[in-house]
């Protein structure tokens, strides 16, 4: 992975004694929240509904040991003993005291991490594939590009006020697990007919109040041509994109508003005009860059150990059937860790749950740990012969949940529990769901089945993409609980369609029962998902099922 060097030390450190003057400024009274404003949302700090928040960068969300034990060392000394990893492959802090702010960003920039441009309208931390350089279906491993895109925009000059914030993710192969449609710029290696490495490049998709695809603006950009062709849409962006009204302020809209063919057109003259300024010297750092992400040197091992265990342990078959991936190299596998425990907050892990991870990845895990959007935590390096050891010392501090890909694996935001944004609450219902499955001893039975809330219609949960969507929003005072159906977040992204009248704080929990196992009852076989029931039978049968009453009349 990526090491800091002199320079990018210099500059968070700089950064650092920047915000230290801020704050003091602030808590002296010299200025004024909104004088203080513009700073704090440089430095990744929210003022949330109870308290400040403060978000931490995780690039492309590959971080090592000590990096996530400086984690667990921030959630114990500033916080109240844990984090929140976030669908941005991020990690928030919810209580921390502002004077505390500039020490946790020092203690921060002692493991090269840091929390610039994890807020404001600027561009956002890059996300990736999380199983990035370990996956078996990779082109190429895109996290060098990940990270060349992360120092091009880093403090670039020209996009530290744009019309609205700006997501980037980048994926390595066809399969797409990190959501590239839904970003402002996706990003996705492939090969030409000529073999030749590049980029298909996405633009304009995004969720939120309005839900849209990316639509495919190059197929084919090369290794050369991808920097200088990403400043050109953001260029592009930053003089069309709305700053009359925020809601109209993404570049989906400008993309909607303009067309794609006006947009593309725009975008080559830019590239052209830019091109050549750039000389090659984004490939040299590229360059660079990649001999930093070598794969490491993996093992050669028998595997008999883990095959008898397998047969041995039945928690430990069930956890091995569910929460690991294939790798690509021989006798190894990913291992997803599951931060969905039934009965706990979504992401949320303990500063002891980080430090038994971390042990765990400089044990056996080749010092290198992923945060998913999907808010759970990755060793994308483990062999097989590992992998007894590591449940083991994951049960012990409830890890060792095996649902990844179930119904309990709910990607939820922190909702009105937290947020001074939201409208609902998120956790609450996360939490019941996830129990509810568990006590009914279903969620194996059902299968692959991805739930998203979000609470409200900013869509942090990434409702929008579930394959049963929760959109919590305020009815005159009242929570109330839009469900959408059939969302896809993966390489055929589609946006879910909402059922029908929302439901109440009580009602939501039963409804999504009632959902499930009328799913039982209509699929062909154990073999087809929930998605693919959908798709095939379409949305009627659903809806029936979750309005009954409405269901017998038109019967009647």
């Amino acid at each position: 992975m990526y090491v800091y060097n002199d320079f990018d030390e210099a500059f968070v450190r700089e950064r650092v004694s920047q915000f230290r003057g801020q704050v003091a400024r602030r808590i002296d009274g010299s200025l004024t929240e909104d004088e203080f404003k513009p700073f704090r949302l440089m430095n990744g700090l929210y003022l949330q509904l109870h308290a400040y928040m403060l978000r931490v960068a995780v690039p492309y969300g590959t971080l090592n040991s000590a990096q996530m034990t400086q984690l667990a060392h921030l959630a114990d000394k500033y916080d109240k003993g844990y984090g929140h990893f976030t669908t941005r492959q991020n990690i928030q802090y919810n209580w921390p005291e502002l004077r505390d702010v500039p020490d946790m960003l020092s203690d921060l920039a002692d493991v090269g991490m840091h929390a610039i441009q994890t807020s404001g309208n600027t561009i956002r931390n890059v996300t990736a594939d999380h199983f990035a350089g370990a996956a078996k279906d990779e082109i190429e491993d895109p996290r060098p590009v990940a990270e060349l895109l992360r120092q091009w925009s880093t403090d670039h000059p020209e996009f530290q006020g744009l019309p609205r914030k700006f997501k980037i993710a980048v994926t390595g192969c066809e399969a797409d697990r990190a959501v590239i449609r839904a970003h402002d710029i996706g990003i996705q290696v492939v090969r030409n007919e000529a073999n030749e490495i590049g980029y298909k490049v996405i633009v304009g998709g995004g969720l939120g109040r309005t839900p849209m695809i990316g639509k495919v603006l190059s197929d084919f950009v090369s290794k050369a041509d991808l920097l200088p062709y990403c400043e050109a849409i953001v260029s592009v962006y930053n003089l069309l994109g709305r700053r009359d009204n925020k809601y109209k302020a993404r570049i989906k809209i400008t993309l909607h508003e303009n067309g794609i063919d006006k947009i593309q057109e725009l975008i080559n003259e830019r590239f052209e005009q830019i091109q050549p300024l750039f000389g090659g010297i984004d490939q040299q750092f590229l360059a660079e860059i990649e001999h930093s992400f070598a794969p490491p040197a993996f093992k050669v091992k028998s595997t008999d150990g883990y095959d008898a265990a397998r047969l041995a342990n039945p928690a430990f078959r069930s956890w091995t059937d569910t929460n690991l991936s294939e790798h690509r190299a021989d006798g190894y596998a990913i291992v997803s860790i599951s931060i969905k425990q039934h009965g706990a907050t979504p992401g949320d892990a303990t500063s002891a749950q980080m430090r038994v991870m971390a042990d765990l990845a400089t044990k056996y895990g080749h010092d290198e740990l992923r945060i998913s959007h999907e808010q759970n935590v990755i060793l994308p390096h483990v062999h097989k012969s590992d992998l007894l050891a590591i449940y083991t010392a994951l049960r012990d501090v409830d890890l060792a949940t095996a649902n990844i890909g179930l119904i309990s694996d709910i990607i939820a935001c922190p909702g009105m529990d937290y947020c001074a944004l939201a409208t609902a609450r998120s956790i609450p219902v996360a939490k019941e769901i996830a129990t509810r499955f568990d006590e009914l001893k279903l969620e194996h039975e059902v299968g692959p089945l991805k739930i998203k809330i979000s609470g409200c219609i900013n869509a942090c949960g990434h409702h929008h993409v579930g394959h049963i969507g929760i959109l919590g929003l305020d009815r005159a005072g009242v929570e109330n609980y839009q469900i959408t159906l059939g969302g896809d977040g993966t390489e055929s992204t589609t946006i879910g369609t909402r059922a029908g009248p929302g439901f109440g704080a009580d009602e939501i929990v039963p409804a999504i029962e009632r959902l499930v196992l009328g799913y039982l009852s209509l699929r062909m076989s154990k073999e087809e998902t929930f998605l693919q029931a959908y798709r095939r039978l379409g949305e009627a049968p659903f809806k029936d099922i979750l309005y009954p009453e409405k269901a017998a009349q038109n019967a009647a």
